[in-house]
This record gives C-alpha cells, structure tokens and sequence, in this order.
C-alpha cells in the first residue's frame, strides 16, 4: 500500500502555506506511548488533557506533547518534565522554559494572555524563564495518528539527536501527515515538510542566526495559510532571509482568492494574489483515509511592491 507522504512527493504537492497555525506554542514533556488524540490517549492524565484543551480552544494557543528521541518507555513514576511556551508574531518572538512535576499546574495559564504574546502567566504558575540554550527543532513521530510520521519521523529524530544536534524532541502532530517528516523549528515558529537531516541542522543554525530557512519550508505558524505562502513568496523575490522582519499586515478577500500585504521592518509592502487550488489529481490525505481527496493549495498568482503613494490603498 502506498505511504501518503510517498504519494505527495511524486507528485510533487507544493509544501508552502500548509503550516499549522499557532501564534503561541504551548509544549508538554510526556514520555510512553501516545494515542490518535495525544492528549486524551496517552500516559498523562485524560482529565487534565481534556481540561488543557478547552482552556487553549479559540486562544491562538497550540498544545502539542513532545518526548525525547529513542525509546519511548514511560518510568511510571512522578518525573520532572520539560514545558516550553513560544509566541511567533514577527516582532514580538519569545521562547520561554520551565520544568514540572505536575501537569495540572499548566491549568493557571491564561491561555488568551499566551496567546496574545503575554508571558507573564508563564512565569507566574510554572516559573518559567526564557529559554537560553539553542534553537528546538521537534519532529512529528506520532505513528497512531499517522504511520507516516513513525516511519520517516522517528529516524529523522534518531539521526539527528546521535549526530549530536541539541533541542530536539519528537512531537505529537503539526499537521500534514503527507509532508512528513514534519518539523517545528522554535524560537520563529517555521515548520519544514518533507524534512531531510542537512536541511533541519541549517534551519536550526539559521535559527541560532536569526535566519529563515526557504528550504522545504511550510510557512510560519504565526499566519493563516494564504499569510504563509505570501510571506515565503516576498522573502524569494526579495532575497530576505532574516527573521522577524516581513509581517502579514493585511489579509483581504476568502476563498478562493486572497489579496495580502506583506510589509518589511523598513517599511516596504508587497501586495500578493494567492488563489486556493485543489491538489489534483485525488490522492490519499492521510494514511488512514477511506477516500481519496483533493487538499487545498495556496498558489501564489503574483507579487507586486507597492510604491509609497499606493500604500494607503
């Protein structure tokens, strides 16, 4: 049976615009197994999962579980675990971490507060502090929501971690199985599909930069799809790749057809035409899918830049 991933690839489905959106990730350390819905079907209290997803609903906050690369035993015992939260607006990025015995003590968070940039809260319930150590790359491995992501995740994860890469974790879902292996590259939120070993340690020294890799990559978790593609597509007409620079400023229009105005620190604007576009021809979304289907694409119709007189329009 073909792999969805293995079908994508060959026919060459574009990567760009397909990132999950999150202004604000919110990472929890689980060790053992994880089920189809980590946060309800794995080691950690189904209770306290159920409770951290309704507080994050409608937040712009993004709950993943992330372990360490290798075996995936859990001690069975109270261990002490790593939380990370990250704000990736343009402008205002942060990487905050703290560690904790309790999941529970997550439920203090002001959700909306995170979402909107506001750390504050993180400090407060789980002392975080900001994250000093290198840029964190984690890698999607959940095999029950897609074996896609076990089968070419977990030796990505593997191979980078015993090459001696640091920050890397494995994580329960960012989004489309087709593109694995998927990866979320903290502190910019910049996630890569179809991810390779040479491409994931230059987006995580770019990171270390203030870089952003173009390389396979999906778009910034930050923006909506039709956001992403548009500032992936600025940054190639424009040859920038320094981070936190290009913001989406506005987004005019529904599907299937998007204006977006990109806008540079310096105060440059691009306007650009994305049109949605059905993935042709049918093919599996999923490996688990029953029918085949057609997954939306952002296609980029064109960039223009906007002269000064214009940018009141």
């Amino acid at each position: 049976m073909s792999r969805c991933a293995t079908v994508s690839r060959s026919l060459d489905e574009p990567v760009s615009g397909t990132a999950a959106t999150a202004t604000t990730w919110l990472l929890l350390e689980q060790p053992g197994p994880w089920g189809v819905k980590a946060l309800t079907s794995s080691h950690l209290d189904p209770a306290v999962g159920r409770a951290l997803e309704a507080a994050a609903g409608g937040t712009g906050v993004r709950l993943a579980l992330i372990r360490r690369p290798g075996r995936h035993a859990d001690p069975g015992r109270p261990a002490v675990r790593q939380v990370y939260a990250a704000h990736t607006v343009p402008g205002r990025v942060w990487l905050h971490s703290a560690t904790t015995r309790d999941p529970r003590r997550l439920l203090g968070l002001d959700f909306a507060a995170l979402g909107a940039g506001d750390h504050r809260s993180f400090g407060a319930a789980l002392g975080g502090r900001p994250h000093r150590g290198d840029p964190l790359a984690f890698v999607c491995t959940n095999g029950k929501r897609d074996r896609c992501c076990a089968l070419l995740g977990r030796p990505l994860a593997t191979e980078l971690s015993a090459s001696g890469v640091r920050g890397v974790w494995e994580v329960t879902h960012l989004g489309g199985h087709r593109f694995s292996p998927t990866v979320l590259v903290l502190p910019y939120g910049y996630a890569y599909g179809r991810a390779e070993a040479h491409t994931i340690k230059e987006a995580l020294h770019g990171a270390q930069e203030g870089r952003v890799v173009a390389e396979g990559c999906r778009g910034c978790s930050a923006w909506e799809r039709p956001g992403q593609a548009a500032e992936l597509a600025v940054r190639s007409v424009a040859g920038e790749d320094r981070a936190g620079l290009l913001s989406v400023v506005r987004t005019e229009g529904a599907a299937p057809r998007w204006e977006v105005t990109v806008g540079h620190a310096d105060g440059r604007r691009w306007r650009v035409t994305v049109a949605q576009r059905a993935s042709l021809p049918p093919r599996p979304e999923s490996c688990g899918a029953a029918v085949l289907g057609t997954p939306a694409r952002m296609d980029v119709v064109a960039v223009r830049e906007l002269r000064p007189t214009a940018l009141a329009s």
